[in-house]
């Protein structure tokens, strides 16, 4: 029998009260009829209106439901209760059937689920209250039942397709698909029935076309599991087929479970387990590489001074953002074990390779390029680049495609167009230095010589390798105390440098970043890291009898590998000058570098070491 009101406020009512079975308090009625603009009377509006459905329930005969319980409308303290016979609204046939219909999948009834679950969705006649004009609470009614009803519409057309019914739900998936363009559950129904049914072309149609309405609506690209499905069926994967009927089946199961191509690579080294003080930086680079809508690949660098921790960050934060790049994690470090600048071609050989694609030994780099760039355009790859040291270097690694991204480490800045986010790291600063000893030693152990742990995290000078060298040894001799390495280090500042594990080597990282200095550049490093304080350039240019401008391009480029550190004054000099300096513990690994110089390692060079007259003249134009 039909006992709607005609009156909108009534309906709205009516709707409100029907939908909750408990009691409905008065204000959240005021809210729904009214919301933010309810009247003075408001009160007193809603106590006629639930006189007037009262009167309505009795002229239509409702008085008396099922089984000889009662249609009542209650008042209650703070709210009312509409008690109705069960059974009473579709909505709760619907449940029940969609209850039944899940219980039957469960047990691996798959017959009888599909039928029920269809007979469930056929009381879904359209939209949800499509009569009634929503107010908030019952907005968040109609939403929460519309998302249960697809949810229901998805998981039957599953039900379907595992039993081998994908000819007859393809024009009913494409109607879905005429109503919801984006959902990204309907597009893979579609594919995976058009491909059973033997049209792969119309299935990988599919695909672009999701790709490009997912572009054009949200400004996204498919989903990992959209793409893998694409994937699969590309390369005719045998998971797709329908797996035979089992005798038993304990549970309904998803259309298709495609697993991630075995070729899709992860090639990057394991992840520091601890990572201070970063929380900004990451945050900027995370905003460049995953960046909704952009359009070109995400491409971030980060530079800083040797041993200040560049590398642990971006694989930290490469394995971090592995989820938003599922076809692959690619890494490379573009420096030799002898500190020399990697070739692309052989790099670009190992990604192909990786990837599965096959290239001829004697393939030229241009080749390699265009192949990589072919794999890349249609993937989401994330490319780890580290210890970049050129712009020439870079560019024909990069990815092309809109879902990649390209994380780069480099020894100097670098200013390719591609490049859309630069992040520079500091060295950390006291407190940073302090909770990454914690991390290492425990909070005990530091805490019992924290006047210990501050003299040694100010001899690191916050350079995050140089503090992990010092703790090593702790770890290493565990019943040394804080105090007495500081001691060890104050008489000997090279503990701090002297070869541990090879990632800790704060020396070799220096080294590799000075054999990339061009000689007169080296030299300059030189004569700056003799002076315990800053420097102008026309210091270095009387101390080395060069021009001014010359002396300031040196220093300029040891800024750009990080060696250096550059002060602009308060008050601009009337020439323009700039202050430089190095810092202290890189100034004492320079100097041990220049004793293995003296002493005929090719770090240097020996004819570039610096003899006692230059020092003079240098001590003498610098005031230390």
């Amino acid at each position: 029998m039909d006992i709607t009101p005609t009156a909108p406020k009534l309906r709205q009512l009516l709707a409100l009260l029907a939908l909750n079975a408990g009691v409905v308090r008065t204000d959240q009625i005021v809210d729904e009829l009214w919301e933010d603009r309810p009247p003075l009377t408001a009160t007193t509006t809603l106590q006629t209106y639930v006189y007037q459905l009262r009167r309505s329930l009795r002229l239509t005969g409702a008085s008396a439901g099922e089984a000889g319980r009662e249609v009542a409308l209650h008042t209650t303290r703070g709210g009312y209760l509409l008690e109705l016979p069960a059974g009473s609204l579709d909505v709760d046939q619907f449940r029940a059937l969609v209850e039944r219909g899940r219980a039957e999948a469960e047990r691996g009834s798959l017959e009888a689920a599909a039928t029920t679950l269809r007979d469930a969705l056929r009381l879904w006649r359209g939209p949800v209250l499509a009569d009634i004009r929503f107010g908030p609470v019952l907005q968040a009614e109609a939403v929460g039942l519309a998302e249960f009803a697809r949810s229901v519409r998805e998981q039957r057309f599953d039900i379907e397709l595992q039993l081998g019914r994908h000819h007859e739900v393809i024009g009913e998936l494409r109607a879905a698909l005429a109503e919801q363009a984006t959902n990204e559950g309907y597009q893979s129904k579609l594919m995976l029935a058009l491909y059973r049914a033997g049209r792969r072309s119309e299935a990988l149609q599919v695909y672009q076309d999701a790709r490009a309405v997912l572009r054009a609506e949200l400004a996204v690209e498919p989903c990992p599991e959209l793409r893998r499905l694409h994937h699969a069926i590309m390369t005719g994967d045998p998971a797709l087929d329908l797996a035979a009927p089992e005798a038993t089946a304990p549970r309904a199961r998803p259309a298709a479970h495609v697993e991630k191509p075995p070729e899709l690579p992860c090639q990057l080294p394991p992840a520091s387990p601890v990572l201070v003080g970063r929380e900004a930086q990451v945050s900027a680079l995370c905003a460049a590489l995953t960046a909704p809508g952009r359009r070109a690949p995400g491409v971030a660098v980060v530079v800083g001074p040797p041993g200040v921790g560049k590398s642990v960050l971006a694989v930290r934060l490469a394995h971090q953002l592995r989820a938003e790049f599922p076809d692959g994690q690619l890494y490379a470090r573009l420096v030799t074990p002898a500190g020399r600048p990697a070739d692309p071609v052989d790099v670009l050989g190992d990604f192909l390779s990786s990837c599965g694609r096959a290239v001829p030994a004697t393939a030229s780099v241009q080749e390699r390029v265009r192949a990589f760039r072919s794999w890349t355009a249609d993937q989401r790859v994330l490319v780890v680049l580290d210890d970049v040291v050129s712009d020439d270097q870079l560019r024909p690694l990069l990815p092309i495609g809109l879902g990649c991204a390209a994380l780069v480490v480099a020894r100097r800045r670098l200013t390719d167009p591609s490049i859309m986010r630069t992040v520079r790291l500091a060295p950390l600063d006291a407190m940073e230095a302090l909770e990454l000893m914690v991390s290492v030693l425990g909070r005990r152990r530091v805490a019992a010589e924290a006047d210990a742990a501050v003299q040694l995290v100010t001899m690191c000078g916050g350079l995050p390798l140089a503090l992990r060298a010092a703790l090593w040894w702790l770890e290493l001799r565990p019943h040394w105390s804080v105090r007495r390495l500081v001691h060890r280090v104050g008489a000997a500042p090279q503990l701090l440098l002297e070869p541990g594990p090879p990632e800790l080597d704060l020396l070799a990282s220096v080294a590799r970043t000075t054999e990339l200095l061009p000689a007169a550049a080296r030299v300059a490093l030189r004569w700056v890291s003799l002076v315990d304080g800053r420097i102008v350039p026309g210091d270095l240019a009387a101390a080395i009898r060069l021009g001014e401008a010359d002396a300031e391009a040196l220093l300029d480029e040891l800024v750009e590998f990080g060696l250096l550190e550059v002060e602009q004054p308060s008050e601009a000099p009337a020439h323009g000058a700039f202050r430089y300096r190095c810092h202290p513990v890189i100034r004492r690994v320079v100097d041990l570098l220049e004793a293995d110089a003296e002493a005929g390692s090719p770090v240097f060079g020996p004819n570039l070491a610096l003899n006692v007259e230059d020092r003079g003249v240098l001590r003498r134009a610098v005031a230390i």
